[in-house]
């Protein structure tokens, strides 16, 4: 417990000194890709996770909690290039542990363990990843996962056709900007590396640098493939025009790919592209369609996708729409800059590597990139004028006289006992004013206000702080009347 304490620095004056000391160097002992939230950032957290449970349950999911370490081998090989990303921990007794990357491999490990053969299930909670950090465009090294997930052996595109809809219904709730979902299938590039002539042993590292294209030009992409992967530039430049005409199309798309001399010749990409063409045929019943794009661009790095992958960006023209709301003066480092903000993808071989027989579960799942969106919802709200509550409040209960303490409190009282969020202020002889200002200033919709008059009458004066109404409740209808408003805000 101790260990958490930066040790206080040396000082010959007085124990007040060191601390004053330590004060002004506290911004030493925060980590780098991490930080604190205020409660008007954390109400602003709290309604996007509301939205995002509530939509995972209208599909019928339940939630499921794993440890936050794990065994280092449970996660060794499972993230490709991004397995250098992992945190280890120090060796507790013989036992390498290491920090979750994701709540993926977990998830599949848990499935392997308790031998569950299907299940749909949402996970939220922290991730950690030894990245290098970018605070303004939501990457941390410590950050939440949004996961949804369905396990069990099902008829082909049906569950991933739900996921993408899951991806729509809650980046169209939170109303961020436009955006587009890229779908892609593993099936599908390796099939192309093939055909173009990438060696078998070099699919999972050309697949890494693929998936750089949102971030690179084409030529630093293909320099990479062919200066550090050691790939031909015959086969790199086949897979350039490939990548380079393939992108934003959807059933038509794949059919053409279908014709094409050389992707015919592969088994894989073949049976890809029909499954591209069936999601289609279940998004269109989905009425997502309009948001969805078959991108042969889309790669995702991670090495336990087998199938179906897809990826939701934001458009320049989402991200510029909330960049020109943002407050006059703010530069180009502060100003929302973000790329996905959500993926996921068909992964139907982890759970067999988890498990002694090697049984195969298949899964499909999709990970909301919260931080980003976190980032994009906290810009919009200081470019806002709108007030952010922090505390859900409903009633203050207040005193227009003195020596009414005691009233006050049993007053609070009955409103607590029957569910009413209730607040009272901690002074005996508190100023009307100073409780209505703080009313004001926090939200607060209603005021109970007792005076002598009100005791003796068995009211209460419930004030509405927006057009300051005043009207007399009897004391017994009170709860009912506080309800009855605040439900129609």
């Amino acid at each position: 417990m101790f260990g958490f304490f930066p040790k206080l620095p040396t000082c010959s004056h007085s124990p007040l000194a060191a601390v004053m000391s330590l004060k002004k160097n506290l911004f030493f002992f925060v980590c780098q890709g991490t930080r604190d939230y205020n409660p008007k950032q954390m109400a602003i957290r709290e309604k996007v996770f509301n939205t995002i449970i509530s939509c995972f349950k209208r599909h019928g999911a339940e939630t499921i909690d794993t440890p936050v370490f794990e065994l280092k081998e449970t996660l060794t090989g499972k993230y490709g290039e991004d397995s250098k990303l992992i945190y280890d921990l120090k060796d507790q007794g013989g036992e390498l542990l290491s920090l979750r990357y994701d709540l993926t491999v977990p998830f599949a490990r848990y499935l392997a363990m308790n031998k569950i053969t299907n299940i749909k299930r949402y996970h939220i909670a922290k991730v950690y990843r030894r990245d290098n950090p970018a605070m303004t465009r939501g990457r941390y090294r410590e950050f939440y996962q949004c996961d949804f997930d369905i396990a069990g052996q099902y008829d082909a595109m049906i569950p991933d056709a739900e996921c993408l809809k899951i991806v729509h219904e809650i980046l169209s709730e939170l109303d961020l900007g436009d955006f587009r979902i890229k779908v892609n299938d593993r099936r599908i590039l390796d099939g192309m590396f093939a055909v173009c002539g990438v060696p078998d042993d070099k699919f999972r590292t050309i697949c890494s640098t693929v998936d750089k294209l949102d971030k690179m030009p084409w030529e630093d992409v293909k320099k990479e493939m062919v200066n550090e992967k050691g790939l031909s530039e015959e086969a790199a430049d086949q897979i350039g025009e490939y990548v380079a005409v393939c992108v934003a199309g959807g059933m038509d798309l794949a059919e053409r790919l279908l014709q094409d001399h050389k992707m015919s010749q592969s088994k894989q990409a073949c049976a890809g592209l029909s499954d591209i063409k069936l999601l289609f045929s279940f998004l269109q019943l989905f009425q997502v369609t309009d948001k969805v794009v078959f991108d042969l661009s889309l790669a995702r790095g991670l090495d336990y996708y087998t199938g179906i992958i897809y990826e939701a960006v934001l458009t320049q023209a989402g991200v510029a729409a909330v960049s020109n709301e943002a407050q006059n003066g703010a530069n180009a480092e502060e100003s929302v800059s973000v790329g996905s903000v959500a993926g996921g993808g068909r992964y139907d071989g982890l759970v067999g590597m988890f498990d002694p027989k090697g049984r195969k579960v298949p899964c499909v799942g999709v990970s909301i990139g919260i931080e980003r969106i976190f980032s994009i919802m906290e810009q919009k709200a200081e470019a806002s004028a709108e007030k952010v509550r922090t505390t859900e409040v409903q009633v203050m209960v207040a005193s227009a006289q003195k020596n009414l303490l005691e009233e006050r409190l049993r007053l609070v009282t009955e409103l607590w006992n029957a569910g009413i969020k209730a607040e009272v202020m901690y002074k005996k002889n508190p100023k009307l004013l100073s409780q209505l200002q703080h009313c004001e200033e926090s939200g607060i919709p209603l005021v109970a206000i007792l005076g002598e008059q009100e005791l003796k009458d068995g009211v209460v004066k419930l004030r509405v702080v927006a057009t300051r109404e005043e009207i007399d409740i009897a004391r017994t209808d009170l709860t009912s009347e506080i309800r009855r408003r605040t439900s129609e805000a």
